[in-house]
């Protein structure tokens, strides 16, 4: 028998977010619990471990997108066995969707692992260019050296719990459901500390700042993040640190701008430069090169210089420096030079008068730039 399209089986369309795709499953999977459905259970029973089945897909973003292209063919061979539920017994299945709803679930394990950090390092252009080696300080739960993590005074061991007996779960009654919640003792791990370390409070971990030694390969750029395995936060009960994150933010650079591998940057010439043509002195972030100005270059004309960019982190060709210049208007200018311009002006106008600024135009027939336009 063909299975029914998981998006239908959850109510929600196609561009269902994942909020929208949990809520529905959580209200369809009390719709047809079989405690609710007394009047027909083993349908019901069939019914949830189809919305389970459907919900295991699409909050899945792999098997969803593969679910997407290729239907049910894309996901059943990922699914496992037993009709979808990858090994789960229908008990386990219970346990997870009201378990998350009432707040309980399955008796957790008395060692955690300890929370991930994350770290933002703020970087020069130069320094994420060329790569660097950075120092830096992070405030840090560590295990505590006094009773290495455990929590209880030296010489002592936490004990069985008296609420949950070591099971770390206690039953609760809720409505029709008989659930299960963590217990508030112990909070799931099954033990109690009667004698408390002094130094930790009975909590196992102590806040420390550590200072780390960060390298920074290059070519990095913001956005990007350096994983510094087990320099997180200790775990619980003695279990395994978690990973601290760096997180790459590069600062804004005076002269240049970066898109990807390559460098931007505006270079101011001379008008008789951009006339005549000549060589211009330009920065890179290796040192200053030389680039060479052809006559009549026009402002705004982008010029390359190959591979004065960024090689990327994550390897590919080096990138390049574009210089985009722009003609610099004199200013200050004498009364000689004044009139050397409007020398060159009269000159340039085919012999015709040159008139002040403020005018705006050419005299004695020559055209002037509106009536080029219209012929």
């Amino acid at each position: 028998m063909a299975k029914e399209d998981f998006y239908k089986l959850l109510g929600v369309n196609k561009n269902a977010s994942d909020a929208e795709i949990k809520k529905s499953y959580r209200r369809l999977a009390m719709k047809f619990h079989p405690d609710r459905n007394s009047d027909n259970p083993q349908e019901a029973e069939v019914k949830f471990k189809q919305i389970k089945e459907a919900y295991e897909v699409l909050s899945d973003p792999k098997k969803r997108s593969a679910y997407d292209q290729f239907g049910h063919a894309g996901v059943d061979a990922s699914m496992g066995g037993r009709g979808g539920f990858g090994g789960e017994s229908f008990s386990d299945v219970f346990g997870d969707v009201f378990g998350d709803i009432f707040g309980g679930g399955r008796q957790r394990s008395s060692v955690q692992r300890g929370s991930d950090l994350r770290y933002n390092l703020e970087l020069t252009l130069e320094e994420a260019v060329a790569g660097t080696e950075a120092k830096i300080r992070v405030p840090v739960l560590v295990a505590c050296g006094e009773c290495q993590g455990s929590g209880a005074k030296k010489g002592s061991s936490p004990v069985i719990c008296s609420t949950c007996h070591g099971h770390g779960q206690v039953r609760m009654q809720q409505g029709f459901f008989s659930v299960q919640q963590t217990c508030p003792t112990c909070r799931g791990s099954g033990k109690q500390i009667k004698d408390p370390c002094a130094k930790c409070h009975g909590q196992g971990r102590i806040e420390e700042t550590k200072t780390l030694s960060v390298k920074v390969p290059a070519g990095v750029d913001t956005g990007d993040r350096i994983r510094l395995a087990g320099e997180g936060e200790a775990g619980e009960q003695g279990g395994p640190a978690g990973d601290l994150y760096v997180q790459i933010q590069v600062k804004d650079h005076a002269i240049f701008t970066r898109d990807g591998a390559n460098l931007y940057c505006e270079v101011p010439i001379s008008f008789p430069t951009a006339c005549l043509g000549g060589e211009l002195q330009v920065p890179t972030l290796e040192g200053k090169v030389m680039l060479k100005i052809p006559a009549e270059t026009q402002t705004g004309k982008l010029f390359r210089l190959r591979g004065k960019g960024v090689k990327p982190v994550r390897g590919g060709a080096v990138g390049d420096l574009l210089c985009r210049v722009h003609i610099e208007t004199p200013v200050h200018l004498t009364k000689e030079q004044k009139a050397l311009i409007e020398k060159l002006g009269e000159s340039l106008s085919g012999g015709g008068k040159y008139h002040s600024p403020q005018e705006h135009s050419w005299t004695d027939g020559v055209k002037t730039f509106f009536d080029k336009i219209t012929g």
